[in-house]
């Protein structure tokens, strides 16, 4: 469970690893996982998603910059590419940088608005760095993804055992009911490397998928954003300034807010009771030419006909108004 507002944590913190490509809304759900006193996050690797992972790997530096956690986790770059494919990456959604414009932000004197910091770096790789904390925090260790799955793919293929020891594995992913967001079918980390979304849903992990059917539902408004504008914290104000980049897509295509996809996949890990999640068979299509990346979920009442792939939770109805309190009371505490 998570920490009410206004109490202390009281327990030690959990060790935790983000796999993320940041990414507008990936950089809202790291502001989330550093504020969260159960937490320690003592891992960031990057993958190439939303954008080529060089980049993404710079945005970690200036959320850091931003957080500026008394003790910097370890970074670690992961897979420039998907297992087998081109990357496909959401700059159009993202900015160049992956961040809406911010990273070029200035202020009255010229220096940068949110300036990056050094970065702890791990030697090895990505996967490397999964399977060394998986090791040694077994039955501990929380992974949250929120980019595609091609490292957590490349862990699987050197350890599986540690892999399947964590704790929990959260995945934003996939889409059961609601229909695509990159096509009519697909989701877009699955779709980027269906091959590597494939492999995982299949490894018999710990894993909780929050797909669009949940993260579609839970939308930023402007209004509670525009709350920020003058806040005094630092993360409550790159919050704003980031939410205000999504606001402008989202208004572009009708929105009238943020859709909140990565931040929920990070409050599902810190309170898993903000959604209903029963446990279901998943596969993903990799083969198809319409379908490519497509997730199926098999619900079919009777569990004697689910056969043919791995199964995890999956998050199908999500305490909407609650999530949005736990985020603002964590990142934005004067204005909740």
């Amino acid at each position: 469970m998570s920490v009410p507002p206004g109490q202390p944590w009281t327990r030690t913190p959990a060790p935790v690893l983000i796999d993320a490509d940041p990414g507008i809304d990936d950089a809202l759900a790291l502001l989330l996982a550093f504020r969260s006193p159960e937490w320690r996050v003592e891992g960031v690797t990057t993958v190439a998603g939303n954008v080529p992972v060089e980049v993404g790997t710079a945005n970690v530096a200036r959320i850091l910059g931003v957080v500026r956690p008394s003790r910097p986790p370890l970074v670690a770059v992961g897979a420039g590419g998907p297992l087998s494919r081109p990357l496909v990456t959401a700059t159009r959604f993202h900015g160049k940088d992956g961040l809406g414009g911010l990273a070029a932000l200035r202020g009255a004197d010229g220096c940068p608005c949110f300036p990056a910091v050094p970065l702890v770096r791990h030697p090895g790789d990505a996967a490397d760095l999964l399977i060394r904390f998986a090791r040694r925090w077994r039955e501990e260790l929380i992974v949250v993804t929120l980019g595609p799955l091609t490292n957590l793919a490349l862990a699987l293929e050197r350890d599986a055992e540690a892999l399947r020891s964590v704790r929990a594995i959260v995945t934003m992913g996939g889409s059961v009911a609601e229909g695509g967001n990159v096509t009519a079918a697909a989701e877009y980390n699955v779709f980027v490397d269906p091959e590597a979304a494939a492999r995982v849903l299949a490894a018999g992990l710990p894993l909780t998928l929050v797909p669009l059917d949940v993260t579609h539902r839970v939308v930023w408004p402007a209004t509670r954003v525009e709350r920020l504008a003058h806040a005094p914290d630092a993360a409550a104000r790159f919050a704003h300034a980031l939410a205000q980049r999504g606001l402008g897509l989202a208004r572009g295509s009708g929105g009238e807010g943020i859709t909140m996809h990565d931040p929920l996949a990070v409050a599902v890990a810190l309170d898993p009771s903000l959604v209903e999640a029963p446990e279901l068979p998943v596969a993903v299509e990799t083969a198809g030419v319409l379908t490519r990346g497509v997730t199926i979920a098999d619900r079919r009442r009777r569990p004697a006909e689910r056969t043919g792939s791995g199964s995890c939770r999956v998050a199908l109805r999500v305490d909407a108004r609650r999530f949005l309190d736990l985020y603002e009371a964590r990142v934005c505490p004067a204005s909740a």
